[in-house]
């Protein structure tokens, strides 16, 4: 035994390598040790020599057997393996990395710093190479350890060409030393250099954008020049072929429409083309870039300016087409059908590497702009993080993640072969069998059957994406034939077997849909994606009691659609939709409304916690922060206030509908949305105020929520109740901005600030409409109250407002002020619990409401004797006296009327059941105001919505809706009655 039989490389890994021959083993092994006798490695030749070495030496002879790259840089520089026996191949790889990060030497020239780039990409793609076969590394850390010595590459080469710009005084760099800083360019890496996964052959791909008021650039007329010198000039020197080799190919044909932009390309004119004309693909391509190199606070700009064009605040389900035919096209031009492992493209062939991120991207896309977590780089990544949100069930993820580090490592074992930029497998059975050792498979035919079978796994799951949207069985084309042809006989025919009584009335409808005149339907791409779903549709609305009646409805609702392709493609995607689709249409025609005039909250159906989520206040405050997320701007952050509001009521409504919610839960879930939505928009308005006016010293706000905000009972329609109360410092007069304005005056006018941002008409619709109404002195009294005024004046109230009380609640603003004025509604109900007029006041109020506002039908609920207001007279009536806790102020009714009930004496009777009632006359104004809140009896609803109300009653048909009615608001009736008998007259 030898003095080197127990040496070993420090590369690590337990890997087996088979060589593709002996015979070829022998050879590299000969050859290496000839090297290294020529570079006087004594060491390293004995070591190879020596027959008692097996272990690494065996792995390392495999290796370069199988490779012909790594062969040729390991004999041409046996010192980089030399050197393995003393420090290790990772700590060497980060080493040159972090070396390319040391300044650029004075003086140095422009071939030296080559030859520098050149000779670190060798020795660093050797390590990582062995690193990767040795099994040390897996293809997630050699992907990352290419991108960084990419990146450090890039970096060096542009503070080499920054630098000698400064020399020649084209700027005017503030730090020399650190050259980036402050230069206004940024280089943004691109696809698997800004994902950190580039390959082992890979072209890098960057864009070079500048921001040309930048101080540095000393002639702004020449500056896109200059910069596009600079990058010819950084391509040369990181892609051109010398004797030393190359370090990376470098693409720059992403940038904006390449063949008429330059190199370097001004932010304002990138912004103005994304905005104007990007594409999806462009959209998709984005998701990756990653400032690479240059000034980074230029970089993180630009991206954060550009996030409206690759992130969409709806659901973006036009994406799923767009990129299907990205990938059909590929297929098409490259000539690619079906899975095969011979000749097959592991990149771009089905089933391979593209389908992958295709898949992920494509959801990306979709739902980035509502999910911030969801904006990642990496492909695996975002497979987890889609699974982490239900986008995408966690064993699919795992599938995909796995195939696709499976399939890297085959692209990386095709490109090892010869340093060139292939996917595609060879088809000779030797050169073949090559690759397949290159990723540790003794035999062929195993090597096949894995690759094989994760090609069909990654095929199934990409097909399955981009399929199951599409119309299925013999309807498909048959349907079709109305668009053109109303009174197409087979159509026609086939509209009776689905259930239709007027087919030819049917026929009609859908072929005026085909004509044009519905704006939705107006464009090429949005009738096809209409032609794509009509079968279904079609369908869908069959299997209701009434088809006719369920198709005209929707014509109705198509006719009032504004746009049509983002609303067909998200139906296109999601079949399963379209029976909640017709479900609403037929039985809630304000829903139906709200998808008409705001397409996009139907996307909030498609959130994959949607049915298994209660909508806790809780998690509606963690969604209302991740949907704000980065909108900057005040406007924009109330649009999105706004589009998530009306989101978060339909979805309410829907669950409601859908009977997933009962009608207390929802009235809570509404109070619940607005009092968050109010809590933003008061920030948002005060810091907006403020920017103009300044503050009032010590000044406080907190908003008073009254009515069916304040007790957490809101429907889907109602209006909210506020009051707001301020404090400050006894001294101050007048704020302190570049607008001063008196205390008074500023809290009025920031309170008109409020209620124009609740109220104003936008694009993305109205927030609320709210009532100030039940301030102090109403009407006639200032917008905004001091709370010392507040107190005062509940000292001397009516009965009428100390009643609204009972159902306060202060939701938004300074928090000890808060404090304040809930503590302030409690002093206000004790000091007059005893009033000896309170019960009288009560019953002459609501005997006035029996004169002034008679119900006008049985459905009515608000009016009815023994309705709604007898029920919160009686629990607000019960809170006055003092027999309800304090601590019961702005709790719901039924709450409210269980404690009164428990407070009941034995001679008092009747109160057992009145919370249940509460809670089922609430359950049925839930749902009439979805869409019958105008009807006055049964007949006049939807016969759907009216089944929805007997299921609420545990009834067996709507018939008993209006009976059950009757009969327990005369309970009630009577129970008021008794507790609080009216004595005098009307006008007495």
């Amino acid at each position: 035994m030898t003095e080197f039989a127990g040496l070993e490389l420090r590369i690590g890994g337990s890997a087996a390598l088979h060589a593709l021959s002996d015979a070829e083993a022998t050879r590299r092994r000969v050859d290496l040790a000839s090297s290294a006798r020529a570079a006087d490695l004594g060491r390293l030749a004995a070591w190879l020599d020596d027959d008692d070495g097996a272990g690494d030496r065996d792995r390392l002879v495999a290796a370069l057997s199988l490779s012909p790259h790594l062969a040729s840089i390991a004999e041409r520089r046996p010192d980089w393996i030399d050197q393995l026996f003393d420090a290790g191949a990772g700590d060497r790889v980060r080493a040159i990395i972090d070396a390319l990060g040391q300044p650029v030497p004075e003086g140095a020239s422009e071939a030296a710093e080559m030859t520098r780039l050149r000779e670190a990409k060798a020795e660093a793609s050797l390590l990582i190479a062995l690193r990767d076969l040795f099994g040390a590394a897996g293809p997630d850390t050699t992907t990352a350890d290419l991108s960084d010595l990419a990146e450090a590459a890039i970096r060096r080469a542009l503070r080499f060409v920054l630098a000698d710009l400064h020399r020649r005084g084209q700027l005017d760099l503030p730090d020399p030393a650190h050259p980036e800083t402050g230069c206004g360019l940024t280089i943004l890496g691109m696809g698997k250099l800004g994902g950190r996964e580039l390959n082992y052959s890979s072209d890098i791909d960057i864009i070079l954008f500048f921001e040309p008021e930048t101080p540095a650039i000393r002639d702004p007329m020449e500056s896109v020049e200059m910069f596009s010198r600079l990058g010819r000039k950084l391509v040369r020197m990181i892609g051109e072929r010398t004797r030393d080799g190359y370090v990376f190919r470098t693409d720059l044909r992403l940038r904006p429409d390449p063949s008429a932009m330059p190199l370097a390309i001004p932010i304002p004119s990138a912004l103005i083309y994304y905005e104007g004309a990007g594409r999806d693909w462009e959209r998709a391509a984005m998701i990756k870039a990653r400032p690479v190199t240059g000034d980074p606070a230029v970089g993180e700009a630009f991206l954060r300016e550009i996030t409206p064009f690759v992130w969409r605040r709806y659901l973006d389900f036009v994406a799923i087409a767009d990129i299907q035919a990205m990938k059909a096209k590929i297929d098409r031009h490259r000539g690619f059908e079906g899975v095969a492992t011979a000749g097959h493209n592991v990149k771009l062939g089905q089933g391979g590497i593209r389908e992958v991120e295709f898949f992920a991207q494509a959801q990306q896309l979709i739902a980035g702009g509502r999910l911030p977590s969801l904006r990642t780089r990496r492909t695996d990544e975002a497979l987890a993080r889609l699974a982490s949100e239900g986008w995408v069930a966690p064993a699919v993820a795992s599938e995909l993640t796995e195939a696709y580090w499976f399939l890297r490592r085959v692209e990386h074992a095709i490109q090892m072969v010869a340093d060139e930029q292939s996917h595609t497998l060879p088809t000779a059975p030797g050169d073949l069998l090559r690759i397949a050792r290159l990723c540790n498979f003794g035999e062929l035919n195993d090597f096949e059957d894995a690759l094989r079978d994760r090609l069909e796994r990654v095929q199934a799951r990409f097909a399955a994406l981009f399929s199951e949207g599409r119309a299925a069985g013999d309807d498909e084309g048959v349907l079709d034939g109305l668009l053109e042809d109303g009174a197409d006989e087979a159509a026609l025919k086939r509209l009776s077997e689905l259930g239709y009584n007027r087919p030819a009335d049917i026929g009609r409808i859908v072929h005026r849909w085909g004509s044009g005149r519905y704006r939705a339907m107006r464009s090429e791409a949005a009738r096809d994606q209409f032609v794509a779903v009509l079968p279904s549709l079609l369908q869908a609305f069959s299997g209701g009691s009434d088809p006719d009646a369920a198709l005209a409805a929707f014509d109705r609702f198509l006719e009032g659609l504004p746009s049509g392709l983002q609303f067909f493609a998200l139906i296109a995607s999601n079949p399963k939709l379209l029976e909640l689709l017709a479900e609403i249409i037929t039985s809630s025609p304000r829903l139906a409304e709200t998808i008409a005039r705001r397409p996009h909250v139907f996307d909030a159906l498609l959130d994959p916690a949607f049915f298994r989520e209660l909508p806790t206040r809780e998690l509606i405050r963690e969604r209302l922060s991740a949907f704000l997320g980065d909108a900057r701007f005040f406007e924009e952050r109330l649009d999105r206030l706004r589009i998530f509001a009306a989101e978060q009521r339909f979805l309410v409504g829907v669950r409601l509908l859908s009977g997933v919610l009962e009608g207390e839960v929802a009235g809570t879930a509404f109070s619940d949305l607005a009092e968050a939505v109010l809590g933003e928009v008061l920030t948002a308005v005060a810091a907006e105020f403020t920017r103009a006016h300044g503050r009032i010293t010590s000044g406080r706000i907190a908003v008073l929520g009254l009515g069916r905000l304040g007790s957490r009972e809101l429907t889907a329609n109602s209006d909210i109740d506020l009051m707001l109360l301020y404090d400050h410092d006894p001294g101050a007069e007048i704020s302190d901005g570049p607008r001063p304005l008196p205390v008074s005056t500023y809290y009025a006018r920031l309170t008109q600030r409020l209620i124009s941002a609740l109220t104003s008409p936008t694009a993305e619709g109205v927030l609320y409409e709210v009532d100030f109404r039940l301030r102090p002195s109403g009407n006639k009294g200032p917008l905004a109250t001091p709370i010392e005024a507040f107190r005062k004046y509940q000292a001397e109230a009516w009965t009428w407002e100390r009643m609204a009380l009972t159902r306060s609640r202060p939701i938004a603003g300074d928090a000890a002020l808060c404090a304040e004025i809930g503590e302030a509604v409690r002093e206000a109900i004790v000091a007059h619990c005893s009033d000896p007029l309170l019960t009288d006041d009560v019953a002459d109020m609501r005997a006035r409401l029996d004169v002034q506002k008679p119900p006008r039908g049985a459905l009515d609920l608000k009016r009815i004797p023994g309705g709604l207001t007898d029920l919160e007279f009686l629990a607000q009536w019960g809170i006055l006296t003092g027999r309800v806790p304090l601590d019961l102020v702005g709790a719901p009714t039924a709450s409210v009327l269980a404690a009164l009930r428990n407070a009941a004496t034995d001679g008092e009777t009747g109160f057992d059941d009145l919370p249940g009632i509460m809670l089922e006359m609430t359950r049925v104004m839930q749902i009439l105001r979805l869409g019958g809140d105008k009807a006055l009896r049964v007949t006049d609803l939807p016969g759907p919505l009216a089944d929805r109300i007997a299921a609420a009653l545990d009834l067996a048909d709507s018939a008993g809706i209006e009976p059950e009615i009757v009969r327990r608001a005369a309970d009630v009736r009577e129970v008021f009655a008794r507790t609080i008998p009216y004595r005098g007259e009307i006008g007495a």
